[in-house]
């Protein structure tokens, strides 16, 4: 029995087989130390009293682990006009007709066979991974790195569509996750030292401990670090308030989106490690609408930035069923996103990195 709210499911009398990247033989087999349900279980705190003694720094000899788990999310920049598009090669449509559907994309962790699975089924991309989506409105909800195997291969995808989407009068965006923050504090930091609850730590061993991948290091480029540091924080559309952690930490940063989303962008122009760190320690809580006081939780949020439900990503949908502290040993079951919090908050976030699923989601959801 589910303990706080319910499975959507679109297509209940379709049984999930995974997608074909979860079917070939041995997958993964190089990053499970990182992506598999064991490293969950070695590094999440599951239970309260577990998360109140890592918040106290009594674990010792490691870095508490929800302080690097998920950082936050900044917008793609001013939206793209003709004559970017132009320059890039793209040809606007000239009459590209009433808005489109809006879907969601929730944590993919470098798992881009599985994102190109799920984008192929709900039509928004073509056989040759183009976008085909029309007037479509596509926000992924950050976390594109680590524990999966191809991190800058799914960046690389979305800053494609994005540009293809708004050349057919669409768009597709996204929010920065706790992981870019980590991602980009590893590049700019390395292991210079921070100040942490457990005491001296370096971005690049925080990294490194939530499934950073040395390959997508390697292969972060300038504009990818410019296209990640401009993303947003926080979004509103048609109603949905888009958050990537389930945590009501963007209240210390400001009491409007473009407050929220101004402040940090601002940090990440500085140079305060620090500072850095602490916004990063910031947005790896979670577990904000879980229990009695999910919906009171949810609803200030909503409250002081507008719309009527909060989707976010980040805390995996089978750690808030509780379904991941199982002795089964079964595959999770997630057949879609998880409406919770007196549907206050959508849960996007299936597990992909524990045999769960990726999600991508068209709302509003029923």
């Amino acid at each position: 029995m589910l303990p706080y709210g319910s499975y959507h499911e679109p297509n209940p009398q379709q049984e999930y087989q995974g997608s074909p990247g979860e079917q070939r033989a041995g997958q993964d087999a190089a990053y499970s130390g990182y992506g598999g349900a064991r490293y969950l279980e070695q590094h999440w705190p599951v239970g309260e009293a577990q998360v109140e003694r890592h918040e106290q720094g009594q674990v010792q000899g490691q870095v508490p682990s929800h302080d690097h788990d998920d950082p936050p999310t900044i917008e793609l920049g001013p939206p793209l006009t003709e004559e970017d598009l132009r320059a890039a090669g793209y040809q606007p449509v000239e009459d590209p007709g009433p808005v489109g559907p809006l879907y969601v994309v929730g944590d993919v962790h470098g798992y881009l066979d599985e994102l190109v699975s799920e984008l192929r089924r709900q039509n928004l991309i073509d056989a040759e991974g183009h976008w085909s989506a029309g007037r479509s409105r596509v926000w992924f909800l950050g976390d594109f790195t680590d524990r999966g195997p191809d991190g800058i291969g799914v960046i690389d995808l979305v800053m494609q569509l994005a540009a293809e989407a708004a050349a057919a009068g669409g768009y597709c965006r996204a929010l920065m996750g706790n992981h870019e923050l980590l991602f980009l504090g590893a590049h700019r930091y390395g292991d210079e030292p921070v100040q942490s609850t457990a005491g001296t730590a370096s971005f690049r061993a925080a990294w490194l401990l939530n499934g950073g991948q040395q390959h997508d290091l390697e292969r972060l480029e300038g504009h990818h670090i410019s296209w990640l540091s401009r993303l947003p924080a926080i979004a509103l559309e048609d109603g949905h308030l888009l958050l990537h952690s389930d945590t009501t930490s963007y209240l210390e940063y400001g009491a409007s989106i473009d407050e929220v989303n101004d402040a940090v962008h601002d940090l990440l122009a500085d140079e305060g490690a620090d500072e850095w760190w602490d916004a990063f320690r910031r947005f790896t809580k979670r577990f904000a609408f879980r229990g009695p006081g999910g919906p009171t939780a949810a609803g200030e949020l909503l409250g002081t930035y507008g719309g009527h439900r909060v989707v976010h990503g980040h805390s995996p949908i089978p750690y808030l069923t509780g379904e991941a502290n199982s002795d089964s040993g079964e595959r999770p079951y997630v057949p879609g996103p998880y409406i919770y919090a007196d549907e206050l908050a959508v849960a996007m976030d299936g597990g992909v990195t524990m045999e769960g699923r990726l999600l991508v989601a068209r709302l509003p959801l029923d």
